[in-house]
């Protein structure tokens, strides 16, 4: 494991000053149950985010509603003391509220988006964000309303780049209307990739596609399923499998796994290394469901 790294994933432009590694870290599992309230180790939390920079993560998703702010705090505590801080890129995300474990709804009335974007940096502990991703899209309001207001910010230097979350095409173009749109996060994985569409617009539009649920297998697992062959066939688990398939599926996806667990963090980053074979990614692609 001393040689597992994240560089192995290959690297995304974001712009000319900023590159990652393609294989990211997601905070969302540092939290109490039903994504709500602190983690019951903090100090857990804290260690896992500095092994992952240790072993060349530089791509960190997070939002406000973690927690709420409970997975921002930790961020910013195990990021604090990175020697290489400076070349370490946040995503995170605002538009949703929270009333309680497991609850999640929507809100981008434009002064509320931009408090919680003001209060974030401030629990980051930094003065603009990397990429701001509208967490939801809120139908109470226009998307020129809710897309308006972080294009508002950004022209302050508060958000270098915008992003949308579990999105159709119609709506990144509606909202490709008011700002420049750099990245996606929606729901995608080797079991459930119905969002290709949205995956292949934003490649031709030089957008960074983020998969949330970026590990689920579903029903593809089990000891004689084709899924577990190819992964005995690499001596991996389904789970590096399923992160390798998103990384050879284009090259402006980053997947975001994450865990509260160094051993888990370990495997992961691991996947970074596996290369399938052509024929292996259409075996597994055609394994899941698509609206292809």
């Amino acid at each position: 494991m001393s040689q597992i790294n994240a560089s192995a994933s290959g690297t995304y432009a974001f712009d000319d000053q900023f590159k990652v590694n393609r294989l990211g870290y997601g905070t969302m599992q540092l939290t109490g149950e039903g994504t709500w309230g602190p983690y019951d180790d903090p100090n857990n939390a804290v260690s896992v985010i500095k092994k992952a920079v240790d072993l060349g993560i530089n791509f960190f998703d997070t939002a406000d509603s973690y927690g709420p702010w409970f997975a921002d705090r930790y961020l910013a505590e195990g990021l604090k003391s990175a020697s290489n801080r400076d070349e370490i890129f946040i995503s995170d995300k605002v538009g949703q509220t929270r009333q309680g474990p497991g609850v999640w709804t929507p809100h981008g009335e434009p002064s509320y988006l931009r408090q919680q974007v003001e209060v974030s940096l401030m629990t980051l502990g930094i003065d603009h964000e990397d990429l701001l991703f509208l967490h939801r899209i809120d139908s109470h309001f226009s998307v020129a309303e809710q897309v308006g207001e972080l294009k508002k910010l950004q022209d302050e230097g508060k958000i270098k780049h915008i992003g949308l979350s579990q999105v159709t095409v119609g709506q990144i173009k509606e909202a490709q209307k008011y700002a420049k749109i750099d990245a996606v996060e929606n729901l995608y994985n080797v079991s459930d990739h119905r969002d290709d569409d949205v995956l292949d617009y934003a490649e031709s539009q030089h957008m960074a596609f983020v998969p949330w649920f970026p590990l689920n297998t579903g029903k593809l697992t089990g000891a004689n399923s084709p899924l577990a062959k190819i992964a005995n066939k690499y001596k991996a688990s389904p789970a590096q499998i399923a992160l390798a398939w998103l990384l050879k599926r284009s090259g402006n996806v980053l997947p975001i796994p994450g865990t509260s667990s160094v051993a888990h963090l370990e495997d992961n980053v691991a996947a970074a290394s596996i290369k399938l074979s052509d024929d292996d990614f259409k075996a597994i692609t055609n394994l899941g469901v698509s609206n292809r």
